[in-house]
């Protein structure tokens, strides 16, 4: 059963995934083997190929809904058995920003990594980022920027987490077209990343 639902989210195919993620809960699989073995697995697949050049960023996002669908099935299953997550990450678009492919791409990646994630959405502002802080306790921060003239938004984030005294407990991890490794060191975030895979990987290396 697991290996079929491996095959659907690898394929995109949405339904499939939901329905053999049903399927898997109702046969006694629990919870967190339809995570592990199913799900993280194969992101963790897919994840691979694209470092591979076997697939790419369309790929990714269909693998991503359709993981996405399985999780909607999964997800209070998760909660009611008590499956401890990897973490919590509070991830979003600088303000200014509209673009969100890249972050919705990488918010699904750690969600079938198996994080707790809460989305902001776009055009977030370092008040909003502060307060999502202060009420969900994340272990990360993760913003993205798809344009140089929002990417200068950054620093005023790790800067307003700095005045509330919180940048201490979270690690701020940035990425988005324009952004460097050069520039995440300038304004001192934790790490980048240049593609969903490789957020998911630092993210990793940072909880």
């Amino acid at each position: 059963m697991l290996n079929l639902l491996k095959e659907a989210v690898l394929k995109g195919d949405m339904t499939e995934a939901a329905e053999l993620t049903s399927q898997a809960l109702e046969d006694g699989v629990s919870p967190g083997e339809i995570l592990s073995d199913g799900l993280i697995a194969t992101m963790d697949i897919v994840g691979q190929e694209f470092e591979s050049g076997i697939r790419f960023i369309p790929e990714m996002l269909v693998s991503a809904e359709a993981m996405k669908s399985a999780m909607e099935i999964l997800r209070p299953q998760l909660i009611a058995s008590g499956i401890e997550s990897r973490g919590k990450v509070v991830i979003g678009t600088v303000e200014g920003d509209l673009h969100d492919i890249g972050k919705d791409l990488v918010a699904t990646m750690l969600e079938g990594a198996g994080y707790d994630i809460v989305d902001l959405g776009v055009e977030v502002t370092a008040g909003q980022f502060v307060e999502a802080v202060q009420k969900h306790s994340p272990d990360v921060v993760a913003m993205s920027a798809l344009l140089t003239t929002t990417m200068v938004f950054m620093p005023g984030v790790i800067q307003a987490l700095q005045d509330a005294g919180l940048r201490d407990s979270v690690r701020v991890v940035i990425g988005g077209a324009p952004v460097t490794r050069d520039y995440a060191e300038e304004i001192g975030a934790d790490g980048y990343a240049d593609d969903a895979p490789t957020a998911v990987a630092l993210v990793k290396s940072l909880t």
